[in-house]
């Protein structure tokens, strides 16, 4: 597949190494000279220009282009660089740096195809990390919605229950269910949870607590230790 990434700055870089690792095409287009001379030094196709510009966009070549990729700090630039290159048939993807307000998602969300957060992305690795392999974060759907999966662990409340009989706090849904090994799929309520079994749901961040304790349970791991 090719792609063109806006923008060689760490976010733009990181993401056409994982893209050209994967064996895909890459074209980076970036306007700061000294960017430009790093990305080339690692061996990237760099187009030197203001993507904000129609015509430096064009020398990409969207019309070949499978998706682009606006990765810059600015996030006008970004959005210009997605209208044109939704007209010429791209996937588009907008990055946003600005504290997450649910105003700013609406504004633009509705014209690309996927707006990201690189900084909340980072945010949720980290927190995985801290959380442990018990429930893991997936998404922040919106300012006060997380995705989440839960496996099951032998302190489970709800172990041996049927998810008919899973009783989750307000403000939370499950959307999907996983037998230990097998894929995540639409709920059945007659399956009971068993241990390394998993559950995607979706909840308010004030009641994740509330759901981690009825899936997974009370086990934390112990402190210090010498």
């Amino acid at each position: 597949m090719r792609f063109v990434i806006v923008g060689a700055g760490r976010v733009g870089l990181r993401t056409a190494r994982a893209l050209e690792d994967s064996g895909h095409e890459v074209v980076l287009i970036e306007r700061d000279p000294t960017k430009v001379d790093r990305a080339k030094a690692e061996g990237h196709e760099v187009i030197e220009g203001d993507a904000s510009d129609e015509q430096v966009l064009l020398s990409a070549d969207l019309a070949e282009a499978d998706a682009l990729g606006a990765l810059t700090g600015d996030l006008s630039t970004n959005f210009v660089a997605c209208m044109v290159a939704k007209h010429h048939g791209c996937r588009t993807v907008l990055r946003i740096d600005e504290e997450y307000r649910e105003d700013i998602y609406r504004k633009y969300a509705s014209d690309v195809d996927e707006v990201i957060y690189p900084e909340r992305l980072g945010a949720i690795v980290a927190k995985n990390a801290l959380l442990g392999g018990n429930i893991r974060a997936v998404a922040d759907i919106a300012q006060n919605l997380q995705l989440v999966e839960l496996t099951v662990t032998p302190e489970s409340p709800m172990r041996g229950y049927t998810l008919s009989e899973l009783e989750l706090p307000a403000d939370t849904e499950l959307l999907a269910f996983g037998k230990q090994g097998d894929p995540l799929s639409i709920p059945d309520e007659d399956v009971s949870m068993e241990v390394g079994d998993t559950l995607a749901i979706l909840a308010d961040f004030e009641k994740l607590d509330d759901v981690r304790q009825i899936v997974v349970g009370e086990a934390v791991a112990a402190k210090g230790g010498a």
